[in-house]
């Protein structure tokens, strides 16, 4: 009897303990979310080119607060070119359902689009899976999880009139049983292409492709930046045309692309670092099976 009362005492001690950490967790993510300063209404965004009009339904997040979540929160790599990020008004960055857009600016000069009706996408996801596998080991070796190129989440199409290129990603990370999405947009202008980033989970693909329209008629190039502003006597021209955006070559030469593929990790990757019971804890809100033993 008293074997059994010991038994019962230590459970309930181990259960006060746990809901005492759960709660500490919830008030300390309470106190980060508190200390972000969120901002609607009309940005002016650091690239100099461009305003933000920041759609409803969305907050966003300055250059600083971004790299912060994106970095310290998140478990990314440091990155100054970040321009800002749109959150969703009714959800936090720390909150088990988060997802984001991410803005940066490539000035990589004016991208030609003769080649946009040309791209055989089937064959190019096809090249993307096998150079995905292939650099797998270095990324092993880097300690990141390897990568599985499942398929487009949603079919690249180039949209001549807003001179706007879309294409969605879907990836599974190592083990995980929650496929994450990389939702790309280009808006194409006189001197580059805004990139336009949702990350997210394959879950969140409605809400996300939901929201599209609104996030591209929010990013407004100024006068003299637009794409129809293009002088070939003084511009730029970019090394690669609409196929070579989509399948990143661009990116990969300059050593960026890398860095986009650890974004497509952040969610994941939020509270592997934070303590078995914590990690547990958000898992379950994701109503997935608790692990012992995370790993990133």
């Amino acid at each position: 009897m008293l074997k059994t009362r010991l038994t019962i005492l230590a459970m309930l001690i181990a259960t006060f303990s746990f809901a005492q950490e759960i709660d500490s967790t919830e008030i300390r993510i309470q106190a980060i979310e508190n200390s972000l300063k969120y901002q609607t209404g009309t940005i002016e965004l650091a690239s100099g080119n461009a305003t933000l009009n920041v759609p409803k339904g969305f907050r966003y997040l300055d250059p600083k607060q971004s790299v912060f979540v994106l970095t310290d929160l998140w478990g990314n790599p440091a990155d100054s070119t970040i321009l800002g990020l749109l959150v969703p008004e009714n959800r936090g960055v720390l909150a088990a359902n988060s997802w984001v857009f991410t803005i940066k600016f490539d000035d990589m000069g004016f991208v030609k689009d003769e080649d946009a009706d040309d791209i055989d996408y089937d064959d190019l996801l096809k090249e993307q899976q096998k150079e995905t596998n292939e650099a797998n080991p270095e990324r092993i070796k880097e300690g990141y999880q390897p990568i599985e190129f499942v398929g487009w989440a949603s079919d690249p199409y180039y949209d001549k009139n807003k001179k706007v290129l879309h294409w969605a990603k879907e990836l599974r990370f190592g083990e995980d049983s929650l496929n994450t999405l990389n939702y790309n947009l280009r808006i194409l202008g006189r001197k580059g292409v805004f990139v336009v980033n949702a990350v997210a989970t394959m879950s969140e693909l409605p809400e996300v492709k939901a929201n599209i329209d609104q996030v591209l008629s929010s990013i407004e190039y100024k006068e003299g930046q637009k794409y129809s502003d293009f002088d070939p006597e003084l511009d730029e021209v970019a090394a690669w045309t609409i196929g070579g955006l989509v399948a990143g070559k661009l990116l990969a030469k300059a050593g960026f692309f890398v860095i986009l593929l650890k974004f497509w990790k952040v969610i994941a990757l939020a509270f592997a670092g934070a303590g078995g019971a914590i990690w547990n804890y958000f898992k379950k809100k994701k109503g997935e099976e608790p692990t012992q033993n995370p790993t990133a």
